[in-house]
């Protein structure tokens, strides 16, 4: 995983000196920081579109965009207040929130999860419960293990007879050189990097097996930027939503923004995955909580140990309170 530290670093120091008064000039765009779940990839494309159709920009945002150092910076960064914004797993939303930190959820990024068992031997494993008796590789995250829990046991499976194994983010590696018979991934991001090394493969999505139609990537504030600056609020839920609109209603124009924002980023790949998206209908419709959705997946949450207590999707949301839950694009984006 490719990591920024010094550069989050410089970034977040200019907003703490702008936010002490270092600051901005009467009617400027005002500064805001937006901190990413991973590097830039295909799943972040609505939020490049909007950045390069001048979408925050027409809403008063200067808004800059990095990746963390760590998945557990954010929660840290918002609730300090030195970042504004971020995009959260929803898992580690959970998390966090049970954990003390008060956070806010604004908007889904993607509409779906995005969690998979992908097995690496499509010939011996044809579905969930013949992992019994297999080796399947996790990250250490306790969500992997309630996404590998859910998956079996919706197949009628026994989870306890799956030997597992803990090899971090190597799945892609793990699995193409068969070190495991299947591990926990994203099926939009190491399920087609398999595909593209030429490794067959089998994927079981978790929302096919036992989990609800969850968001798995939300866009997050904290509670003082979500009580105390309603103002830039609502504006950036509502460019965020333009921008996942051309995601969703031009891919490949959303997919250009993107690379051209880091040019790091191999075509091939994030088309691939970007595909895999649209295919998903991972995007649609842009903006939009489904209420049900998160109250079947809080039940999920705390059923298969990820969090302790079941989460009140009212108290993340705001209580009600805040942005629009169904922000509609301008007719202009």
């Amino acid at each position: 995983m490719k990591r920024v530290v010094a550069l989050l670093a410089a970034a977040l120091a200019t907003v703490a000196l702008t936010a002490c008064g270092g600051g901005a000039e009467p009617g400027a765009p005002e500064r805001a920081t937006l901190v990413l779940d991973f590097q830039p990839n295909a799943v972040h494309a609505g939020i490049y579109a909007a950045l390069h159709e001048g979408y925050y920009r027409d809403a008063g945002i200067d808004l800059d965009v990095h990746q963390p150092s760590a998945s557990t910076d954010a929660p840290k960064l918002l609730e300090a207040g030195k970042a504004q914004f971020a995009i959260l797993d929803i898992h580690d939303l959970a998390i966090a929130r049970e954990r003390g930190f008060d956070l806010v959820a604004l908007m889904p990024i993607v509409q779906r999860p995005l969690a998979a068992v992908i097995a690496g031997d499509p010939d011996g494993v044809h579905r969930p419960r013949d992992l019994e008796g297999r080796t399947v590789g996790v990250t250490g995250l306790p969500s992997d293990d309630a996404v590998l829990d859910s998956v079996v046991s919706a197949d009628g499976g026994d989870p306890a007879r799956v030997d597992r194994v803990t090899i971090g983010f190597s799945a892609v590696a793990s699995l193409a050189a068969g070190r495991v018979d299947a591990a926990t991934a994203f099926w939009n991001a190491e399920g087609v990097a398999l595909k593209g090394q030429g490794v067959a493969t089998r994927t079981f999505r978790v929302d096919d097996y036992g989990a609800p139609r969850y968001p798995e990537l939300v866009l997050v504030t904290g509670a003082q930027t979500f009580a105390g600056e309603s103002g830039l609020v609502r504006p950036m839920v509502r460019a965020t939503t333009r921008g996942y609109t051309i995601a969703s209603d031009q891919p490949a124009r959303a997919l250009d923004d993107l690379l051209a924002a880091d040019s790091s980023l191999d075509r091939g790949s994030q088309t691939a995955e970007m595909n895999a998206l649209q295919r998903a209908h991972a995007f649609d419709p842009p903006g939009r909580f489904d209420l049900a959705a998160l109250h079947e997946w809080s039940r999920w949450e705390v059923d298969h140990g990820i969090v302790d207590k079941r989460p009140s999707v009212e108290r993340m949301l705001g209580d009600g309170a805040g942005p629009p839950r169904r922000v509609q694009p301008d007719a202009s984006g």
